[in-house]
């Protein structure tokens, strides 16, 4: 199922339970167990390890992300947001792979003993989570580390025909440089997110409020251009630490270099008003971070079909340059002259 994304602020109407939970078995047998319902080499979570068979000609691929309070999400986020966030981000890996979600693990460290509510509402986000993308939870683990803050890593795991992963290391000279979706909404989002005293004041309505706070809380993992990517693409990965600093990233396991255009890096109405307003944050399209679209590179013959084939998925895709021999990334304005940037993405050092 690869539906319509739940807003961030969506959530279940709860029985409102104020008790602790009163131990690591309860945590796991009353709300852990049945995100592993319906796949029997989980046992039920009742085993020290999961049993997984891949279907014959395919290869099991596996992707870990950690999230982590006070650096992934804000230490007041709802426990629907940090669920959905922290299996979204995962399966984004799976899909620039042009994989095909299966299972995950997860690993849940609590700062302390977490209340019932909030459990329920953690496992009843996931549930819907792993619903939307059709996976099982197989196993983990759980823990209390006091004075350490909430984190939640999650280990994913996908399919695809035997040799076929899409990886970040086969881009070729002359390959057109593609990404799917809008670049900055995520960035815009955070920052709205961090101000929810309304002191930051941009022209922009409760919409596109809305939407830019949900493109950084509830990233779409573009599955629908996953077998796109396997027919199409040399190189691809999603883009979670900035646009310029991941496509460096490609580029420098490729062996290649890159030119793109500033002005051809697409943008969603509510961040182009936001950017009419307010320049100083026109950049967050090259080094903003967490959008989770997904950056491919494809053959130039190939390009206009990969171009029909994800409208017709239902994701746009845009050309934004092409790879070159000279090593590193040019990145030019309408001008044609090349932007130096003083920060090009995320890092965690």
């Amino acid at each position: 199922m690869i539906g319509n994304v739940p807003p961030a602020d969506a959530s279940k109407d709860l029985v409102c339970m104020s008790k602790a939970i009163a131990t690591e078995e309860e945590l796991i047998q009353d709300y852990l167990c049945p995100l592993a319902a319906g796949f029997s080499g989980a046992f039920g979570l009742k085993d020290d390890c999961a049993a997984i068979k891949v279907p014959p000609g395919n290869e099991l691929i596996v992707t870990t992300d950690a999230l982590v309070s006070g650096i992934h999400f804000l230490p007041d986020e709802t426990p629907e947001n940090i669920a959905w966030r922290a299996l979204a981000v995962n399966v984004s890996d799976l899909a620039a792979k042009g994989a095909s979600p299966l299972y995950y693990l997860m690993a849940l460290s609590l700062p302390e003993v977490p209340e019932a509510e909030w459990m329920m509402r953690f496992s009843s986000a996931l549930k819907d989570a792993q619903d939307h993308y059709s996976m099982h939870l197989i196993g983990g683990d759980t823990d209390r580390r006091t004075g350490v803050p909430l984190s939640v890593t999650i280990t994913a795991m996908g399919t695809v025909p035997d040799g076929k992963m899409v990886r970040r290391s086969k881009a070729r000279l002359g390959d057109r440089i593609f990404v799917s979706g809008t670049l900055g909404d995520a960035g815009l989002g955070l920052a709205l997110r961090r101000n929810r005293d309304g002191r930051r004041s941009w022209p922009i309505d409760k919409a596109d409020r809305q939407f830019l706070v949900d493109r950084y809380l509830r990233p779409t993992p573009r599955l629908e251009l996953s077998p796109l990517l396997l027919a199409y693409a040399t190189a691809a990965m999603d883009l979670s630490d900035g646009l310029a600093k991941d496509l460096d990233r490609l580029l420098r396991a490729s062996g290649v270099g890159a030119r793109i255009s500033f002005d051809q890096l697409p943008r969603s109405p509510a961040a182009a008003r936001v950017f009419a307003d307010s320049p100083d944050l026109a950049n967050l399209p090259l080094n903003g971070g967490d959008d989770y679209e997904v950056l491919a590179t494809v053959p130039a013959a190939s390009a206009d079909a990969f171009e029909d084939a994800a409208l017709e998925a239902g994701i746009a895709v845009t050309d934004i340059g092409e790879i070159t021999k000279a090593a590193g990334l040019v990145i030019v304005g309408a001008d044609g002259t090349p932007i130096t940037l003083d920060k090009t993405g995320y890092d965690h050092f």
